[in-house]
């Protein structure tokens, strides 16, 4: 039998996050923003991005 291991994942993250290239957090950083971004936009909305509807009367645009 195996033994488990536990890996503490949020330390793992952070120590990654830490001592990775800036242009690497930068582009994560970017990544998560524009994932709230688009959720956001989605919910005012109510609908994702390029979804049609004759029952809306705004739209989304980009």
């Amino acid at each position: 039998m195996t033994a488990a291991h536990n890996i503490d994942l949020p330390a793992v993250f952070a120590e990654r996050l830490t001592t990775c290239h800036p242009d690497v957090l930068r582009e994560l950083l970017s990544t998560f923003i524009h994932t709230l971004m688009g959720a956001e936009a989605d919910a005012l909305c109510g609908a994702g991005y390029g979804e049609r509807s004759a029952e809306r009367t705004n739209s989304r645009n980009g």
